[in-house]
């Protein structure tokens, strides 16, 4: 049986995403900072939870030996992420960002995948057919922000495109370290979550598709890249 963790996990596309491993036959453990909403969450999957703050050193540590204590782990999708509205919901153009914003969200976006990816690689090393998905964003897209016309280039946030960007470079480079290991990046596109402060314009369900595609892709599957539903994206 496949194993799979999936970081941010009590709600939105981790928890669409843990829903539909689960249907497909995946044992998975649901990552969550916050017990309360985490042992919610898994008691309605039939998951098995795990506490995990990706930006805390000592809560992935405990993770990491929890789940090698149980067995081991096939599948591990980052999907814990922040994008760095306001209040107001408001997302702050350039002008506006501050090097702690920066920070905030490259400590979870980023350094938190990094430390994540760190501590469950032995585990991934170990299973024959090992997979890892990083949710990055059509943000990411140099490519697209940069081209006049398109939705990326009309979003004015500084922080999170930089953050996404960042998780699309470590998917390339940790995929070429690691060769035994599907390591993709993936876009669920504009989806509603609290993340965005629910104003996106696809549900869950649509979100999710891409995450649980790659997930269950086989050792001769694609590595390195960077996928939406309708299939590669530009860098």
């Amino acid at each position: 049986m496949t194993t799979t963790l999936i970081t941010g996990a009590n709600k939105g596309l981790g928890f669409e995403t843990a829903r539909r491993l689960i249907a497909a036959g995946h044992t998975v453990y649901l990552g969550s900072r916050d017990g309360e909403r985490g042992h919610r969450a898994a008691e309605r999957l039939g998951a098995r939870l795990v506490l995990l703050d990706v930006t805390d050193d000592a809560s992935v540590e405990a993770a990491a030996a929890a789940v090698a204590a149980d067995g081991g782990l096939d599948v591990l999708v980052n999907n814990a992420g922040v994008e760095g509205r306001t209040d107001a919901g408001e997302v702050l153009g350039a002008a506006d960002t501050t090097a702690g914003l920066m920070q905030t969200l490259f400590d979870t976006n980023v350094f938190g995948l990094v430390r994540v990816t760190r501590a469950f690689l032995p585990l991934l090393q170990r299973s024959a057919a090992p997979v890892v998905v990083n949710v990055s964003s059509g943000l990411a897209s140099i490519s697209r922000v940069s081209t006049p016309g398109t939705p990326a280039h009309a979003y004015p946030g500084l922080a999170y495109p930089a953050s996404k960007a960042a998780v699309n470079m470590i998917t390339v480079q940790y995929a070429k370290a690691f060769a035994g290991i599907r390591i993709n990046a993936v876009e669920p596109g504009f989806t509603k979550t609290d993340l965005n402060g629910n104003t996106g314009t696809q549900t869950v369900e649509e979100g999710a598709e891409i995450i649980v595609r790659m997930a269950r892709i086989g050792p001769d599957g694609p590595t390195g890249g960077y996928f939406d539903a309708a299939g590669a994206l530009p860098w």
